[in-house]
């Protein structure tokens, strides 16, 4: 059995497992924010439509 082979190999793998863990953080951090500002962005939108309520209730169409 080759320990020194066996112990590089494990190390590798608990390196990957560890870098695999931090990206998956920070897309779940990013996803978050991304939510968040979304959110954010539909409550801005409704209260313009609540201070006027006329925007976008017509369209203009022309052919």
């Amino acid at each position: 059995m080759d320990i020194p082979a066996l112990s590089m190999a494990m190390a590798t793998s608990q390196l990957q497992s560890s870098v695999s863990i931090a990206v998956l953080s920070n897309t779940i951090d990013l996803t978050q924010t991304i939510g968040d500002n979304l959110t954010d962005m539909i409550d801005a939108a409704a209260m313009e439509r609540s201070v006027y309520p006329s925007i976008g209730g017509n369209i203009d169409i022309a052919v």
